[in-house]
């Protein structure tokens, strides 16, 4: 799911086909048993949330949903008051009967509010942990999360789906997987869910949980994880005016869910009666796309087989921002000619790599002032692309992610089944200032990404290369095109 940030000027959206296959991702066709967290649901001026919920039976045994949000400090509105700023939230809870809309089971609203001492606060992307449990009956549910910024009065909405076994019935089950993560660079190392699909690098350990309903002790249970990694795309969006993507290539596919590595594989025969939390735990693995699946299955050949598996995908260390030397200098090949990239990507030291990175920006542009300012501006339109386009890979390295990067948001956006069109002038038909995507032809039923490639033409040689001058001499400042 993606949205778009606003246009200082006029922006109109045309949906002119599907909602969903733009904005839902059709959910019809997503292996329910699977779950891949939540997405960043950005809209510039707005709180930012990411959200999850995972059902499971207390030590009391009755069902619970363990809800989580991470809220972003940055995405708040903060006053002043003596030596602290506070910001104000109001967050809205519904449980809803995935089988019936509705039929509202439970619904919660919550006050509360932020204090920090630190003026730089506003501008964090650090992220605040807010959690609680709700016992509910068992089902199957669909839980929306609001949460309103009391300051702006402004709100952001999100939505999951969550499955608690029946603890009365007399047959083993699976509960959904949650997915923990560590950073061990914190002052105080602690666990905390990961609510999105994308995992930052800076991560050191993962920890996934998982429960065992109504085990008996008659005969074993066998449970068996793997940790598995997909090919997948990594590369930075090819320039406009390349061939484009041949349909065999991994550039085309973009995550391949038949080509898989195992990283570890391990079973274990359950014999605890009841109902029995399991914990894996393993180092944070390098970039790239993974499964961590469980099955279960009674000895002897009897039936009880069930499956689960929380996707996730590894991304740059401070994703979503870019504040090391390498994050940095990776998006300026959007920027910068083959040969001087590659020879920038080999520099090593992170200090000579930063004044390198610093002497391209000020030889182009010359004023010490105004480069800030760009500089500012382009790394801004990075983390905006990895919030609104990440998929398999960081956003800014996506097809959309390089044309938000280069142009800005769109004054027009088309969309018509698999294919949609941006465009940056009244003239829709101008070749210019249109640009179209396509969504590939993909064989996979499961494939959960909004994956759309640039149309490209030789054509946009020019256009490209009048873009990048835009941002190398500073009138970006004045116009995005």
């Amino acid at each position: 799911m993606f949205t778009i940030k606003d246009h200082n000027f006029f922006v109109f959206c045309t949906i002119a086909g599907i909602f969903c296959s733009l904005f839902l991702g059709c959910s019809k066709s997503f292996n329910p048993n699977v779950e891949r967290g939540s997405t960043y649901n950005f809209k510039e001026g707005h709180p930012e949330v990411r959200f999850s919920a995972f059902g499971f039976v207390n030590e009391q045994g009755n069902p619970t949903i363990n809800l989580a949000a991470d809220i972003v400090y940055g995405s708040l509105i903060y006053n002043q008051e003596g030596s602290n700023y506070i910001s104000k939230l109001a967050v809205d809870v519904r449980v809803i009967k995935q089988s019936d809309s509705t039929d509202v089971i439970d619904s919660k609203q919550y006050t509360f509010q932020i204090k920090k001492e630190d003026p730089n606060i506003a501008y964090s992307q650090e992220t605040f942990t807010f959690q609680k449990e709700l016992e509910v009956e068992p089902g199957k549910y669909k839980i929306n999360f609001t949460l309103t910024d009391l300051r702006s009065k402004k709100k952001i909405a999100s939505s999951t789906k969550t499955f608690i076994p029946n603890p009365a019935a007399n047959i083993p089950n699976l509960t959904n997987i949650k997915m923990l993560g560590k950073n061990m660079e914190n002052n105080t190392p602690s666990w905390s869910p990961i609510t999105t699909y994308d995992v930052p690098g800076r991560v050191d350990s993962l920890r996934f949980v998982f429960q065992v309903t109504n085990n008996s002790s008659d005969k074993p249970l066998v449970v068996n994880s793997k940790l598995i990694r997909f090919a997948s795309d990594t590369t930075p969006a090819r320039p406009m005016h390349y061939n484009n993507y041949s349909p065999s290539t991994i550039g085309y596919k973009g995550i391949e869910y038949d080509d898989t590595q195992t990283i570890e594989s391990t079973q274990r025969k359950l014999r605890q009666a009841g109902n029995v939390l399991i914990e894996f735990t393993f180092a944070n693995q390098q970039r790239g796309n993974y499964r961590f699946r469980v099955e279960t299955n009674k000895t002897g050949g009897e039936s009880g087989n069930h499956f689960k598996a929380r996707d996730f995908g590894v991304k740059s260390k401070n994703y979503p921002s870019v504040k090391t030397a390498k994050e940095l200098a990776r998006p300026l090949v959007y920027l910068m000619g083959k040969d001087k990239y590659d020879k920038l990507l080999k520099i090593n030291n992170p200090d000579s790599l930063k004044q390198t990175i610093d002497r391209f920006w000020l030889k182009h542009i010359g004023n010490k002032n105004k480069t800030k300012s760009i500089i500012q501006k382009y790394y801004n339109r990075v983390e905006e692309a990895n919030k609104q386009f990440s998929n398999f890979k960081e956003g800014w390295k996506t097809d959309l992610g390089m044309i938000y990067i280069l142009f800005g948001s769109p004054w027009y956006i088309e969309d018509r089944l698999d294919e949609m069109q941006w465009s940056y002038s009244y003239n829709r038909s101008d070749p210019e200032r249109n640009f179209y995507f396509y969504q590939p032809k993909l064989q996979s039923q499961y494939f959960p990404f909004q994956h759309y490639l640039l149309e490209r033409s030789q054509s946009y040689f020019s256009i490209q290369y009048q873009q990048v001058e835009l941002w190398l001499t500073g009138l970006i400042l004045q116009r995005n095109i």
